[in-house]
């Protein structure tokens, strides 16, 4: 059995769960969502609790039933609660800042860095060392978060560059004199 994929799904109130064929749509308060799940898979909606299940024991519908689970588990909390990451940026003279839709990062480069606002996420710039990305979309507010890091990444030596929040970097020692 799956351990992720046999959880059950409780529907917040407000969140209607609509299937069509393979197709499942998710709505709530914050928006709508939208995926496609594998014909094979089969999703029951009893009250207000949800369950996927399997029509085998194969290893490739073992693999479907606990992803199926989570994205569309993922769906429902994004249109209720929706998802945040927040990053931080260190190092001297790092820093971003907001003007309008865009974000204006520097991190060291000859040139500021801008990142344009894509539909469904809010970027918000509390501080000029974070940056806060909203959305309803998992992966989407992932993608953007992963994109923004990339810009320029911790390095191991000092520290310097953008991070997730709480995340650890490991430093190096450096040189040693003889």
């Amino acid at each position: 059995m799956s351990r992720i994929g046999v959880l059950p799904i409780e529907l917040p109130e407000g969140v209607e769960v609509t299937q069509e064929n393979s197709r499942v749509a998710v709505k709530g308060p914050k928006g709508e969502l939208a995926t496609t799940i594998s014909d094979e898979m089969t999703v029951k909606q009893e009250d207000n609790v949800l369950t996927v299940e399997r029509p085998s024991d194969k290893q490739e519908h073992k693999a479907l039933h606990g992803t199926t689970r989570s994205l569309i588990n993922n769906m429902v909390v994004g249109v209720s609660q929706g998802f945040e990451k927040a990053l931080e940026i260190r190092g001297v003279g790092y820093r971003a800042q907001k003007q309008g839709e865009k974000v204006t990062v520097n991190a060291g480069y000859s040139h500021p860095v801008e990142i344009e606002n894509r539909e469904g996420i809010d970027i918000e710039v509390p501080t000029n060392t974070r940056i806060v990305i909203k959305g309803i979309d998992k992966e989407l507010v992932g993608a953007v978060a992963a994109n923004i890091r990339a810009i320029r990444p911790p390095e191991p030596y000092k520290g310097k560059g953008i991070r997730y929040e709480n995340e650890t970097v490991r430093t190096k020692e450096g040189k040693t004199a003889k």
